[in-house]
């Protein structure tokens, strides 16, 4: 069973750089993807084969997320009820017999650090949503998350100490998910893999140089690890500034 996530910065945009060609090569049986900046009748996806759920955020042009995938689900919920999340299209979750797909787009502190409270309150609610649902069936959690959660997951861990993404608080948070019983996948499989990142600033030449964070996760239910076949980043996929990451279960 494969599974895909990617932050798509804009699907309208996307769809003008591949984005089909590798969707249909790739043959998912989850497609996530964050940012899809668009409204309800914006897109109209032609996926042969696949159900569709999509979350968007009440502000045009931003935020939102959805799902493609071949399996019809138990059930389909959005956010994790609180008003403030479900406003912005940040989280979609499906469940089925024997485990949950959890696509989120964590909120970004901002460069100032100024959204960072609400980043924070943000984690513990996803947390306890996580915790509840892993108490039921195995969880499989995914989408861009916002943190490089260690040294390892950036290219200038130093330079970059204290910035958005990187501050004490979101990585403690990330390490708080891990220890509740979630394995992040890639890190896990790849211990000691560098220069393996995910998302690129579109200055100049920065991508080509490899100068990146690690900030898109598939994280998943300790119990889950033994499924685990392959956990990799795509980064010669082009279209947006993050790269997909795959995930496969047997």
């Amino acid at each position: 069973m494969k599974f895909i996530s990617w932050n798509v910065n804009g699907i309208r945009a996307v769809l003008k750089k591949d984005f089909l060609t590798f969707f249909n090569e790739v043959d998912a049986d989850f497609f996530c993807i964050q940012e899809t900046k668009c409204q309800a009748g914006q897109v109209e996806l032609e996926l042969e084969g696949y159900e569709q759920y999509w979350n968007y955020a009440e502000k045009k042009g931003y935020s939102g997320t959805a799902i493609f995938t071949k399996h019809t689900p138990l059930s389909v919920a959005y956010g994790v009820g609180d008003h403030d999340s479900e406003s912005e299209g940040r989280i979609i979750t499906l469940e089925y017999d024997d485990f949950y797909v959890v696509n989120v787009y964590t909120p970004n502190a901002q460069r100032d650090l100024a959204r960072l409270p609400f980043r924070l309150e943000w984690e513990e609610k996803l947390a306890m949503h996580l915790k509840q649902l892993d108490a039921q069936k195995p969880v499989v959690y995914c989408g861009d998350l916002n943190v490089a959660h260690t040294d390892i997951d950036l290219k200038n861990a130093k330079g970059n100490k204290g910035n958005s993404g990187v501050t004490i608080e979101e990585r403690a948070a990330m390490t708080a998910l891990l220890e509740a019983g979630f394995v992040d996948t890639f890190r896990m499989m790849h211990p000691e893999r560098v220069d393996a990142y995910t998302w690129w600033s579109y200055m100049a030449n920065v991508r080509a140089r490899n100068i990146g964070w690690r900030i898109d996760y598939f994280i998943v239910s300790e119990r889950l690890m033994p499924r685990v076949t392959e956990a990799d980043i795509l980064p010669d996929v082009l279209g947006s500034d993050h790269c997909p990451v795959l995930l496969t279960l047997q």
